[in-house]
């Protein structure tokens, strides 16, 4: 359906974003917990997992900040204390995903007892300063972005800063990371974020590649 300029933003892509970050963290920490530990292949493909996903967690806050809290500002200008936070936020959590991959790039090297815990105790702290901000801004600032930015305006934050900036090759391992595991609803909300044919090639082209990767770094594929 295209975007209208009369009915208000539809935000679920930014909850089904912040669910897979949610999840892959908790698969992680389940990994580096539970016997036997990874080894070789499986733990340096966690660890470049990790490293992939702080930087789509910074492409994400980065799009925020430039693109989606100045629009806000605009259409919603009694919000800017909670848009203030959120960027205050957003430089807070940066450092703890420089520790994560610090961490990620000393366990890939080496899978002692030393380096797995010490990429513990950093996904502890990202944990600590990243999930309380995905849920104030699920419950706070989404709701605000609701009401205040209409279809189109929404969507095309979405393709500036994310659909446009990416290669079909990111479209394809971004997507399928994101469809691992949601229901149908959500789904559906993904795939259209592009086109019927380049949804056609990321669907049926990609899904193999995702399955692999995953395998190698949770000896399982995508779940549904």
């Amino acid at each position: 359906m295209k975007p209208q300029a009369t009915t208000p933003a539809d935000t679920r892509m930014m909850g089904i974003i912040h669910d897979a970050l949610r999840r892959d963290l908790e698969r992680t920490r389940h990994a580096l917990t539970e016997r036997p530990y990874p080894e070789n292949g499986q733990r340096e493909a966690i660890a470049d997992h990790l490293r992939w996903m702080m930087r789509y967690l910074h492409d994400h806050h980065s799009s925020e900040d430039r693109g989606l809290w100045p629009l806000l500002r605009r259409k919603a200008p009694t919000a800017a204390q909670l848009l203030d936070s959120m960027e205050k936020d957003h430089a807070d959590i940066a450092h703890a995903m420089a520790a994560v991959e610090a961490a990620a790039q000393r366990y890939a090297a080496s899978g002692t007892d030393e380096t797995r815990t010490g990429l513990l105790d950093a996904l502890t702290a990202l944990d600590d300063a990243l999930l309380p901000h995905l849920r104030r801004e699920e419950d706070e600032t989404m709701p605000v972005a609701a009401a205040a930015l209409t279809s189109a305006e929404w969507h095309a934050w979405e393709q500036d800063f994310h659909i446009k900036q990416r290669s079909l090759t990111e479209l394809g391992d971004e997507g399928h990371w994101l469809l691992d595991s949601l229901d149908t609803t959500r789904y559906q909300i993904v795939v259209r974020q592009v086109p019927a044919i380049p949804r056609f090639i990321l669907l049926r082209g990609f899904a193999g590649r995702y399955r692999r990767r995953a395998a190698r770094r949770w000896g399982f594929g995508p779940r549904r």
